[in-house]
């Protein structure tokens, strides 16, 4: 297989998270054409999860997984001498394309790994949520996302929270009428921008993202409604940190913790070069798929950019990799 060339068809199908039917629709046929037993997982609507095997072994002890959606906005591919670009080219679907052809030359070797290609990762996991149901039985998951294929000690959990602060309305001549639920909010942030942050040896700091301000309603107008959305990357358990948050704030807000990715140690190999991911994975959703490992090709760095990119020897690279992480699993 020529893994530059898949991965190039892989982008060139628009899979925004929600719209992953018609790439889910591709891979099952092409899955289907290179010998895999291959199935479609209901998720959501046309969503499928896709989960493949060959027939040899139809309870593979490995199975590689990554996820099919991406993030807007759509960019179709294009490629140089050394890279294939465009939405989703590292993030994920040039991992897809390295998964499957290892999945193939290992069974070369009479080595018969599972595939599994996800739904929903870039929103809320839904795809993982579902497929972690029915699981096959599988001793270990070779988890893909872009970490320059570097093996990652762990991967950073993280805590999405909105803080909701409210006021009175009043005309903007006459302040002392009013409240102003914006002056509430920035000082509640501010509180919280202060705060001392945990860390941990060898994984590195939480870090805090104001990713979201909205509130009031004219310039002329004491606001009586202001929010943020926060999201907080964890290095541990996220119970003192919540605790912290809402003293922080204290009466000027209400705080609602709207979404937690677990902090994960993961396996590694002593024969690969270690790193650890900031960013959240579908692997907290799946833990009834066995012992997670993560490595992939391209790096998270230009992953969500409008340049999203891929080294075509890190595609191949990828591939090798794969096969040896296989192998030593499957001893």
């Amino acid at each position: 297989m020529d893994v530059a060339a898949f991965t190039r068809q892989l982008v060139d199908i628009e899979s925004i998270t929600g719209n992953e039917g018609p790439v889910g629709d591709f891979l099952h046929r092409e899955l289907l054409r290179r010998g895999f037993q291959a199935e479609k997982i209901p998720v959501e609507g046309t969503r499928c999860n896709i989960f493949a095997v060959f027939s040899e072994q139809p309870q593979p002890a490995v199975v590689f997984s990554t996820h099919m959606d991406t993030v807007p906005p759509f960019i179709a591919s294009s490629e140089d001498a050394t890279r294939v670009y465009g939405r989703g080219s590292c993030d994920a679907k040039g991992i897809i394309a390295t998964q499957v052809e290892a999945a193939e030359r290992l069974r070369d070797e009479d080595i018969h790994v599972g595939l599994l290609f996800l739904v929903g990762e870039e929103r809320d996991s839904l795809g993982a949520k579902v497929a972690n149901q029915n699981p096959p039985g599988c001793k270990f998951l070779v988890n893909g996302e872009p970490t320059e294929n570097r093996i990652a000690v762990a991967s950073k959990g993280a805590l999405r929270v909105e803080v909701i602060a409210e006021g009175r309305m009043a005309h903007s001549a006459y302040p002392e009428l009013g409240e102003s639920a914006i002056d509430k909010l920035l000082v509640a942030l501010e509180r919280l921008r202060a705060m001392k942050l945990p860390s941990a040896d060898g994984i590195g700091p939480c870090t805090l993202n104001i990713g979201v301000i909205a509130g009031g309603r004219a310039p002329n107008v004491v606001p009586d409604k202001a929010r943020a959305q926060l999201l907080y990357r964890l290095v541990g358990s996220s119970e003192q940190l919540k605790r912290e948050i809402v003293d922080a704030v204290g009466n000027l807000a209400r705080v609602e913790f709207v979404l937690e990715i677990p902090f994960v140690h993961l396996r590694t190999l002593d024969s690969l070069p270690t790193m650890v991911a900031a960013f959240t994975t579908d692997i907290p959703a799946l833990s009834n798929w066995g012992q997670p490992l993560l490595i992939g090709p391209g790096s998270i760095h230009v992953a969500h950019t409008d340049g999203e990119y891929v080294e075509k020897k890190q595609l191949q690279d990828a591939v090798d990799l794969y096969c040896s992480i296989a192998r030593q699993l499957s001893t």
